[in-house]
């Protein structure tokens, strides 16, 4: 696939809803904190690639596991999709003008109580990355071939805050992906098919 093949399956699909579990549905009044990630697709030569880093290994929250580019909104971003990319900037490097946003996926709601928005952004090819290591372990791109087929991904059951629910999972190379970032990606899936 590429960049207009892509352009025209994601711009054409309505934008579908995130489906919940149970738990999270009951969970609706609670107040979530709001935070954005980018979803960064860069052209290659060998078609489109997906952009992922793997959390620093000494952070409190989260380490080692492999993300999206984001964080959490701070009122002087203006906007969630500032958030993706100001976050996108500090952890990798990548100049929020070497972006081109084309849209959102809607947003999802975490066992950790976060509202999390995807942006997708296609990235310059002469990006440079450079990793904040305080935050960031390493920078890893995933061919959209791979990302996008249905048939990488399991389904695995997991106890978070004492409630069983089930996560995406996924191991590239030597990464694997799950969480939050595998629900986000079988969404964009889900997104493109639609």
């Amino acid at each position: 696939m590429n960049k207009q093949h892509f352009l025209n399956r994601f711009i054409l699909q309505q934008t579908r809803s995130t489906i919940l579990s149970p738990h999270l549905l009951s969970q609706q009044n609670k107040t979530f904190k709001k935070a954005a990630i980018l979803m960064p697709i860069v052209q290659r030569e060998s078609g489109l690639q997906i952009i992922l880093t793997q959390r620093a290994l000494h952070l409190k929250h989260h380490a080692g596991q492999v993300s999206f580019p984001g964080g959490k909104y701070e009122l002087s971003d203006n906007s969630l999709a500032l958030t993706a990319l100001r976050e996108t900037e500090e952890e990798i490097g990548i100049d929020k003008n070497k972006i081109q946003l084309i849209g959102n996926l809607s947003p999802l709601i975490t066992t950790t109580g976060y509202h999390i928005t995807p942006f997708i952004g296609f990235v310059d090819n002469a990006h440079k990355i450079v990793i904040d290591q305080g935050e960031v372990k390493e920078c890893f791109e995933v061919p959209f071939s791979f990302a996008l087929n249905r048939n990488n991904f399991s389904k695995q059951h997991l106890i978070a805050n004492r409630k069983r629910h089930f996560t995406y999972c996924s191991v590239y190379q030597n990464h694997l992906i799950w969480g939050a970032t595998a629900q986000m990606l079988i969404n964009l899936q889900q997104h493109l098919r639609s």
